[in-house]
């Protein structure tokens, strides 16, 4: 079992650790639902350097990810990001990544940790066309997701950079907590706003210490992976290996908008078809109507026959009732549609929601 550099810290914090995408992670501290409240209004702290980090560069390094990523990473200017996926060959999806352009002729991606090995041979396979440099950065740093209304606030002590002045899926490449050269990225998978910190592992500790001092007048708290899962799920963010995976197309995952078709990418053919045709199937978001929380691998039910399965489902602290999100055939996709998930030996009735769950 692999660990963070921050991993003594979780333990003398007594934080709850458990095994995840091979990484002994803190899944929570003092509970989900206070930690979830935290980022919500305040400010909290996820170490997730369990995340790959892989570093393209040179002349042909755009046309590389241009062919392995289904989003226009040409519309990238350097200090800018983008969520993207990774399309396979048989209609699926290798990964979702968020790709930046650090300079000219460099980007970094930043992957799924389960989906480290996977992503770099996926993407080595297609690079002896175009012979960029790639280098695998994953053991050497460590990233911070600094996550809530309060962050810019409660952070903005630790950088000469305006953090109120970096935008949305923008980043600055400065100095934050004393450590020069750092990413500072208005990136998370939150909903609540804020930054992740990119650095390397010999820098995490005196970064996370600084963040709990700067922020200790605002309420700072760690949160742990539990808590995560529940906050993306109120955006209606998918998980790689919950909602989309190898066998899952972009379009069927709602990820049309990430997906586009004025260039040539892997699969791109096929996906450009299933889009003129329609999907069969879809991923819809829906709230239950009794009091009853739906898990992953439920069934979702309609007029006594199954019709799709829960991929991702949580009782929300936000709203404080079950939601869930799904496959369902495209003709029982539209808000406002009644289904029941089979839990246990009870059909419980939900219905068909706009996401997100949660709206700020």
């Amino acid at each position: 079992m692999k660990k963070t550099a921050l991993n003594d810290t979780h333990v003398a914090l007594d934080a709850k650790m458990v095994p995840f995408a091979g990484y002994e992670m803190p899944v929570s501290y003092e509970g989900v639902n206070a930690e979830h409240e935290t980022v919500r209004n305040g400010v909290g702290v996820f170490d997730v350097s369990h995340m790959g980090e892989f570093l393209i560069e040179g002349p042909n390094a755009l046309a590389l990810i241009q062919k392995i990523s289904s989003n226009d990473a040409s519309k990238l200017t350097v200090g800018k990001a983008q969520y993207s996926c990774m399309p396979n060959e048989t209609g699926g999806v290798v990964d979702d990544l968020i790709i930046y352009r650090v300079k000219e002729e460099t980007y970094l991606l930043v992957v799924n940790a389960a989906n480290i090995e996977k992503d770099w041979n996926h993407i080595s396979k297609y690079n002896k066309e175009f012979g960029a440099s790639m280098k695998d950065l994953s053991e050497g740093y460590s990233l911070l997701a600094i996550q809530g209304p309060k962050a810019v606030e409660a952070m903005q002590s630790l950088s000469s950079h305006d953090l109120s002045a970096i935008n949305f899926y923008n980043f600055v490449v400065g100095d934050f907590a004393g450590i020069e050269h750092v990413i500072i990225s208005a990136t998370g998978y939150t909903g609540s706003g804020g930054f992740e910190i990119y650095c390397k592992n010999a820098e995490v500790q005196q970064v996370w210490d600084k963040v709990f001092e700067a922020g200790k007048a605002y309420g700072i708290k760690p949160i742990g992976l539990a808590a995560r899962d529940t906050l993306r799920l109120e955006m209606g963010y998918c998980l790689y290996g919950n909602d989309i995976d190898d066998s899952t197309s972009p379009l069927e995952a709602g990820l049309g908008w990430i997906t586009k078709f004025n260039k040539d990418f892997v699969n791109s053919d096929a996906l450009a078809l299933q889009k003129e045709n329609g999907v069969s199937k879809k991923l819809v978001a829906f709230e239950m109507l009794e009091k009853a929380i739906p898990r992953q691998g439920y069934d979702i039910v309609a007029d006594n026959t199954t019709v799709g399965t829960v991929t991702s489902g949580t009782m929300s602290p936000s709203l404080n009732k079950g939601i869930g999100l799904g496959y369902v055939p495209t003709n029982m996709a539209k808000p406002g549609t009644q289904i029941h998930i089979q839990i246990r030996k009870k059909t419980v009735p939900a219905q068909v929601v706009k996401l997100p769950f949660y709206k700020v």
